[in-house]
């Protein structure tokens, strides 16, 4: 079982894997009892959304991670990950606009540094 920052670096490996973009990572552990982190990621069509998703999935449970549930894949527009500790929300562009879930959580800390790959 990864902790809980290898398991923050391996799902946004998952989704450069699938080129998602505007890449988030909240820190909720102040602001929630049931996660400590949300990664926000952007995809630009209905395909891509299912496939950054599925790639998620399939990389933490090569990893021995549990996913506890996902919800979206009907419409995919939106598509949610949950792996315990950490909710991966997978969101094309209009929705992520739309429900900005960024500024909802304000008061959560941005966790920038040293989890995305530089570009090169």
């Amino acid at each position: 079982m990864l902790n809980l920052e290898e398991k923050t670096k391996a799902i946004i490996s998952a989704l450069e894997d699938i080129k998602a973009t505007d890449i988030t990572v909240l820190d909720t552990s102040k602001h929630s009892t049931l996660f400590d982190r949300m990664i926000i990621a952007s995809a630009t069509s209905t395909r891509q959304t299912r496939a950054i998703a599925d790639n998620v999935s399939v990389k933490l449970k090569e990893l021995g991670e549990e996913v506890c549930g996902r919800e979206g894949d009907d419409d995919s527009d939106w598509v949610l990950v949950d792996l315990g500790d950490v909710l991966v929300h997978v969101m094309q562009h209009a929705a992520r606009e739309y429900y900005n879930l960024e500024e909802l959580w304000s008061k959560a800390q941005a966790i920038r540094p040293k989890l995305a790959k530089t570009p090169g």
